[in-house]
């Protein structure tokens, strides 16, 4: 039962993280590592797939601005205009390849977004998304595991 906590405590670390609110799940993946609470693959795809549908969702929001503007979102949900434009500077400049890198702090997180508004195609967003995201759990897991 502990590892289904964990789990789940992962799944909500992780899309939390990834929307637009302000949030981590490295500390959360790594922690659960440690303690060998649950098996290290489940936790990594767990987290994964969780920081995937949160990038999602963002991507919704996005089209949801694309198509009604801004005022539809609540105040707390709507972008911070300067990373905002900072996104929208990164995807434009270096278009679809960008989403790669929808795990980096501060500008990943509006890219998902930026996507949205520009209607990228959303199965090829979500690979995108997934292969970037699940690289960095990946990598987070391995230099674990070198330190273990």
């Amino acid at each position: 039962m502990e590892a289904v906590w964990s789990l789940a405590g992962m799944a909500s670390a992780a899309f939390v993280a990834a929307t637009l609110l302000p949030a981590q799940s490295e500390a959360v993946f790594v922690g659960l590592l440690a303690a060998k609470s649950v098996d290290p693959l489940a936790l990594f795809l767990t987290a994964s797939l969780a920081n995937t549908a949160g990038s999602l969702l963002n991507w919704w929001l996005g089209r949801l601005i694309a198509q009604r503007g801004v005022e539809a979102l609540p105040p707390r949900l709507r972008p911070d205009p300067d990373r905002f434009d900072k996104a929208q500077g990164w995807f434009t400049r270096f278009g679809w390849p960008s989403l790669l890198f929808a795990w980096l702090p501060v500008v990943g997180d509006p890219l998902t977004f930026v996507a949205g508004t520009l209607d990228f195609p959303l199965l090829r967003f979500m690979l995108l998304v997934l292969i970037g995201k699940a690289g960095r759990y990946a990598a987070l897991w391995a230099g674990w595991a070198s330190l273990a």
